[in-house]
């Protein structure tokens, strides 16, 4: 039997579970709307690029196997699961040899994510008429997950931002990536810019290579990601790096009016990096298991959303960070404070989004 290793080295921060007012489930409308824009594509590569011959379904039948990398508490994943089911059966009513309707073919669904993930709520927001089968898969995915060549299709979406720590040097008064000051990679320190960009490339290489030992040959992988960086554009001037930097000034003003120590708040680092297009193109291409089937940005349609749902969507989101290095009974007053200077900075925030650039990447795994 072989012998499976987690990487105990990973930190985990799950989004905030329940159906509360600061949940993830409840503060993710944004994403649910990345979700539905990335249907179409989602459906245009399994239509195109999704050969059911190769993958040995042109004259058996056998449970199509779908993982969702990062799925938090729902609905959006189950969502992205729906949407990928119905292309799967439309592709296979109009191409397989067995004359069967789609109700025949069986699926099974793996959703994943960190192992402290409220699994309970998503698995409670289960729809009962469902056509697959669902188990939860807790573990990193910047490790291995599942047997090898046992999946079929790979999909994940507003995950691969996040690393799998914070790298060591940025957080060392030692070190002259030293990042004190800034709570993100920091364009004004390349040593900062250097630390980050090296996680995020080993990070990526070891989510590719997993995948590469799970997907069977020719099986198909949907990355959807997260405000990515324009190439040529400092990440400071971006969407993200404005409200990181507003974060960030709440941590610098808290700390000046005695309410969080100096050294907490030049301790604090976000774990997550926001790659440009050239990086991950970059990656992928140097990792040489997959090709790039598609790439290309992803719009959506959003509607004007206010100072307080911005903050609440930001608290679902690193709630379990901010409560892990400042304590419990802090969270509440940095949220608050944070909501304060949201509105303070909300035509800037309203400026960046409009240009915000979501990115769809269909990869297909070397047959």
């Amino acid at each position: 039997m072989a012998h499976i290793e987690s990487n105990s080295l990973t930190e985990a921060y799950p989004m905030v579970g329940g159906d509360d007012a600061y949940s993830y489930a409840k503060n993710s409308t944004y994403q649910r709307g990345v979700v539905d824009a990335a249907k179409e594509l989602i459906s245009e590569a399994i239509a195109d690029k999704l050969d059911l011959k190769i993958l040995g379904f042109d004259d058996t039948l056998k449970p199509f196997k779908i993982a969702d990398l990062g799925c938090s508490v729902g609905p959006n994943t189950l969502l992205a699961v729906q949407n990928i089911i119905e292309a799967v059966e439309q592709k296979f009513q109009r191409t397989t040899n067995l004359h069967q309707k789609p109700s025949a073919l069986e699926f099974q669904v793996f959703l994943n994510d960190h192992s402290d993930n409220d699994f309970n709520t998503l698995f409670k927001s289960l729809p009962h008429a469902r056509k697959y089968f669902a188990a939860g898969v807790p573990g990193s995915f910047h490790s291995r997950l599942f047997p090898r060549s046992s999946i079929h299709f790979v999909h994940t979406s507003y995950a691969l931002h996040w690393l799998s720590k914070v790298p060591k040097e940025i957080v060392d008064p030692c070190s002259p990536a030293w990042n004190k000051g800034s709570i993100q990679c920091s364009e004004s320190n390349i040593e900062v810019v250097r630390a980050y960009s090296t996680q995020y490339k080993n990070d990526m290489e070891s989510f590719l290579n997993a995948r590469a030992e799970e997907l069977v040959p020719g099986g198909l992988m949907v990355l959807i990601l997260a405000a990515v960086v324009p190439d040529g554009i400092p990440l400071s001037n971006s969407y993200v790096g404005v409200f990181n930097n507003i974060l960030g000034s709440c941590f610098n003003d808290l700390a000046k009016m005695g309410v969080l120590s100096e050294e907490k708040v030049d301790s604090f680092n976000l774990p997550t990096y926001n790659a440009t297009p050239k990086e991950l193109e970059a990656i992928i291409r140097t990792n040489g298991n997959f090709t790039i089937e598609k790439m290309e940005k992803l719009s959506q349609p959003r509607r004007r959303i206010t100072a307080n749902e911005y903050a609440s969507g930001i608290r679902a989101g690193i709630d379990g960070l901010i409560k892990k290095h400042f304590g419990d009974e802090l969270v509440d007053e940095i949220f608050n404070y944070f909501t304060t200077k949201v509105e303070e900075n909300y035509s800037v925030i309203e400026e960046k989004i409009r240009n915000v650039n979501n990115l769809f990447i269909s990869l297909k795994r070397f047959a």
